[in-house]
């Protein structure tokens, strides 16, 4: 699996997690659902992704969007 489909399968993950967990548990959760598309918005404009090169170093292969 590529580098981008490794971001993608974990922001996706975690926002349906922290909307669970808002759902089930307490509202206040739903800051980490903004806090994970506010860093999907910023790395769109920019690039930058701390995920990103975390699996870098990682070893997983680079796909099309984070070279």
């Amino acid at each position: 699996m590529s580098l981008d489909r490794w971001v993608f399968a974990f922001a996706g993950s975690f926002i349906l997690i922290s909307v669970a967990l808002a759902h089930f548990v307490s509202p206040y959760w739903l800051f980490l659902t903004a806090f994970v598309g506010l860093n999907m918005l910023q790395t769109a404009f920019t690039g930058f992704c701390p995920l990103a090169i975390v699996l870098k170093k990682l070893g997983v292969k680079p796909g099309q969007a984070f070279n």
